[in-house]
Formats: C-alpha cells, sequence, structure tokens
C-alpha cells in the first residue's frame, strides 16, 4: 500500500489529534488524494458512510466510499472551529460537521451537508482512524453526480 509523505498524527493530545486528523481528511477529500487519505487509515478500519454500508477493511472503503464520492463532489470543508473531542493516551474519538457541494442528475449544483465521526487509536506513536461514520443531513439528495462533464 502506497503510504503519502504527509506527517503522521503524534501528539499527545487526543483533542488535537482529532481535530489534526479532521484537517487532513478535508485536505484528501477536497484535492481527491485517495493514497495520501490512506496515512490517516489503520488497515483495518470499520466504517460506514454516505455511499455504503459496514466496510471492513481500508481498500474497501476506499473503493466503496471515496471512490464513488470525493471525485463527484466539490468544495468539501470539515467545521475545524467546532470539533467535539474527547480521548485519552491510547484512544482519541471526533465529531464535526462539514459542508460539500453535491450535484443532481443533470449536473446542477445543490448544498450537501453532512456529519462525521471518528475513533482513533495510537499505533506505534500514531494516531490512526479505526472507525468512521459519515452521514448526510436529514432532505439532503442521497447521491451526487458530479459536475457537467
Amino acid at each position: 500500500m502506497t503510504r503519502s509523505s504527509t506527517e503522521p498524527i503524534t501528539t499527545e493530545n487526543p483533542q488535537e489529534a482529532a481535530r489534526q486528523w479532521f484537517a487532513y481528511l478535508e485536505k484528501f477529500c477536497s484535492s481527491v488524494d485517495y493514497d495520501a487519505a490512506e496515512h490517516i487509515f489503520a488497515d483495518d478500519v470499520v466504517s460506514f458512510g454516505t455511499r455504503t454500508d459496514i466496510v471492513s477493511d481500508l481498500q474497501t472503503l476506499r473503493k466503496s466510499q471515496w471512490e464513488g464520492i470525493w471525485g463527484n463532489i466539490k468544495s468539501f470543508k470539515m467545521d475545524l472551529e467546532n470539533v467535539h473531542a474527547g480521548g485519552d493516551e491510547r484512544h482519541a474519538w471526533g465529531v464535526v460537521t462539514w459542508t460539500s457541494v453535491g450535484f443532481d442528475g443533470g449536473h446542477e449544483p445543490f448544498y450537501r451537508p453532512g456529519r462525521a465521526t471518528v475513533i482513533l487509536e495510537r499505533r506505534d506513536g500514531r494516531w490512526l482512524s479505526v472507525h468512521t461514520h459519515f452521514s448526510l443531513y436529514p432532505d439532503t439528495p442521497p447521491r451526487t453526480f458530479g459536475p457537467r462533464p
């Protein structure tokens, strides 16, 4: 598996680890950089999201969630000023809202807000996501088709 040159998250503070993790994910999703995103996830991550049911490994998460969404949205932003987080020296958790622009079947833009939860585990001094849950706000269209080709 390719790993990015992105600096690992190594802070001692679990709240800061969660905030840094969300900031990295915002960057990777916005730039549609799947390889770099893998750097902040454990290979055995368990996740579910806006597009996929429960998956239990990183490659399935990438294929079934990221690759079907990231290139089909624009302006992905986490509300990094309002991350709720906690934890201890081994585990951290974080909750945040996010926004993006999706595109309907006619490739017209629509507002696409949601929320996310992450659970991080400290492995070999690095914080890695062992669980994520992304969901759209109620009444948000569930599919995005990307901007006009």
